[in-house]
């Protein structure tokens, strides 16, 4: 049947639709850049051991990185835009590196600040998850809750699965070679970013996957204007008060996971008499259960309800914080398994909902949206990284800091069932007026 054989040989050439290379591309550069975000919760007794600096330096070194994560975010996400993401992922690739190979030569507390802190924290915060949500967005129409979450199992996992070896090396043979193998993780992802890396389906001769040939229509391409547009986003969003409900629960996100457990769980096993590297073995656990939460977590937010996904995350995670300091000892107990299994399933499977539920009430600027959310995220995980190491040293315990984040997380399952659902997308801008905003594409 020669019809057939024609009409079938297009896809026979393509198996494959370009949008998962560029996703799988995507997954490797977030996994890359994410190296550094867990190393200090490693590193830190290491220096300590050296240098002698305090928790609270180094708590603070990695707060300017957390908050430097954040607040890049939303401009990183207009700047794709102006100058592609090629470029802007390949140059953040090259500054995780450079900070992370250039802190070898630290010598006093201040060189943490820039190295850990300002250039690891810019670099990383322009590979943030709004460069997830850029990709899901215009690479994909179905299936993008589940991209999502694969996305963010990268960025999230990348922090966690390195700490074993880092933690290892940094007890063998010293934590210089261990930021090395950092600064190795980020270089070795640029030469895919740069060969398969692309802004648009179209620059691939295709439509984003799944969409409708007859009734896909190409989103409006922004040149220019990144700082203003992303001024603009924060303003528009800041209007709306699921605007703040999201921002302030996902803050609270940050502070149970990056900025707690992230980097203190580590520091809080050694006080109770554990190895760092058996600690280091269960946060690479908690990573390899977050990425069968966070993609379960995009598939779910495909099909049910964003806003009691998120009320559920939240509640779990709380019920985790205030048993943990009760479930800590010198040897890892069943208990500890089962933590480590429930908090790694609920780690970042926050994402894809939230990510959904701004595209749902702030159309085609969900994107830069989100960024800002994402900028609370980091700005609450940088508080709570630095409080915990200023409980710890006045305590001499983290129990206050565990306690404090399971209140917290009370708060943000309450601020998450609040939020109202959107009846439509928002109108467009002006510029846009005539897209279809029902089906947002990322700007």
């Amino acid at each position: 049947m020669p019809p057939a054989t024609s009409a079938s040989a297009p896809v026979s050439r393509r198996r494959i639709h370009p949008a998962w290379w560029v996703a799988a591309v995507a997954f490797l550069a977030l996994l890359g850049a994410a190296g550094f975000r867990g190393a200090p919760g490693a590193l830190m007794v290491p220096l300590h051991d050296e240098f002698g600096w305090s928790m609270s330096i180094m708590s603070l070194a990695v707060s300017i990185n957390l908050v430097l994560y954040g607040l890049v975010a939303p401009f990183a996400a207009a700047l794709m835009d102006r100058l592609g993401m090629r470029q802007v992922v390949s140059a953040a690739l090259l500054l995780v590196a450079l900070g992370a190979g250039a802190s070898t030569l630290m010598t006093e507390s201040w060189h943490l600040l820039v190295f850990w802190g300002l250039l690891i924290g810019t670099g990383t915060g322009a590979m943030a998850l709004v460069f997830a949500a850029t990709i899901a967005n215009r690479w994909f129409v179905e299936r993008r809750g589940l991209v999502m979450g694969v996305l963010t199992a990268g960025a999230a996992t990348g922090q966690l699965i390195i700490l074993p070896p880092v933690a290892a090396m940094a007890e063998t043979i010293g934590w210089r070679p261990a930021s090395l193998v950092i600064a190795g993780a980020a270089l070795v992802v640029v030469p895919f970013v740069w060969l398969v890396l692309r802004d648009y389906p179209e620059e691939r001769g295709v439509l984003p996957f799944g969409a409708d040939a007859a009734t896909h229509v190409a989103p409006e391409r922004h040149v220019g204007g990144a700082f203003r547009r992303a001024i603009e986003g924060l303003v528009f969003a800041a209007k709306h008060r699921t605007f703040w409900a999201l921002a302030i629960a996902f803050a609270i996100c940050g502070a149970t996971t990056n900025g707690l457990v992230g980097v203190h769980f580590i520091p809080s096993a050694h006080d109770h008499g554990m190895p760092a590297t058996a600690a280091a073995g269960l946060l690479a656990a908690v990573g390899i259960f977050d990425i069968a939460g966070t993609i379960f977590s995009g598939w779910l937010t495909d099909r049910f309800d964003p806003r009691k996904l998120l009320v559920i995350y939240y509640g779990f995670r709380g019920v985790g914080l205030l048993m943990l300091p009760w479930l800590l000892s010198d040897t890892v107990e069943p208990s500890m398994i089962l933590f480590v299994v429930v908090y790694g399933l609920d780690w970042v499977a926050t994402v894809p909902p939230t990510v959904a539920l701004c595209r749902e009430h702030f159309g085609e600027r969900g994107t830069i949206v989100f960024g800002w959310v994402f900028a609370s995220h980091q700005i609450g995980a940088a508080i709570a990284a630095f409080i915990a190491g200023v409980v710890r040293d006045a305590f001499g315990t983290y129990t206050f800091a565990w306690w404090g984040g399971a209140a917290l997380c009370m708060i943000a399952a309450v601020l998450s069932i609040v939020i109202t659902t959107a009846r439509r997308a928002p109108r467009p801008a002006p510029e846009l007026e005539g897209e279809r905003v029902a089906d947002p594409v990322a700007e």
